[in-house]
């Protein structure tokens, strides 16, 4: 059973949302067909104190989507040539976001971006089949045994606070529910 989330799942504090998107699937609709792969890893950006989130200097026009609505796309260029995408999570105002690290096959956020096709035509756009890209839920359960939580990766300039928080989720083994 596919069930796609919608803004209610995105509107929830940021941590919950990113270990909640693991064992979700990205989805993307390119020329006609579906491509789809389970969420692997995530990083969770959480409002403007986190010194590791783009937010922490105030809304820019780069920033503007993350304190826009939830469930929308961020989509930012870096190191002059990777795209990468974010889920704004939380409340509207409250810039904060999830990082879409990796899925089952493809592991870094610039190769999942590129395995997907995923380009600024996203940023700001709505989490939605009506978009081309979305998320999914496929009944695959996660325990809370299966994330493990690490340090944030290549967030140092953050300082030892926030680049020491354990906001990096992975999933390890996964167990299929019916």
């Amino acid at each position: 059973m596919k069930k796609i989330l919608t803004q209610g799942f995105f509107n929830r504090p940021t941590l919950r949302v990113a270990e909640n998107l693991l064992g979700k699937y990205l989805v993307r609709e390119y020329r006609g067909k579906e491509v789809a792969a389970m969420i692997t890893e995530v990083e969770a950006y959480d409002g403007p104190h986190d010194l590791a989130s783009h937010a922490s200097h105030g809304r820019t026009e780069r920033t503007k989507i993350m304190f826009g609505p939830p469930g929308r796309w961020y989509v930012y260029f870096t190191y002059g040539m990777h795209w990468l995408v974010n889920v704004v999570t939380g409340p509207e105002e409250y810039p904060a976001a999830v990082l879409i690290r990796a899925v089952d096959g493809v592991q870094g956020p610039a190769r999942t971006t590129k395995f997907f096709k995923i380009d600024k035509r996203f940023n700001g756009k709505a989490v939605s089949r009506q978009t081309g890209l979305w998320i999914e839920d496929r009944g695959v359960g996660i325990k809370k045994t299966q994330i493990t939580k690490n340090p944030r990766i290549g967030v140092q300039y953050a300082g030892p606070v926030w680049a020491g928080k354990k906001y990096n989720l992975k999933l390890g083994s996964v167990c299929v529910t019916q």
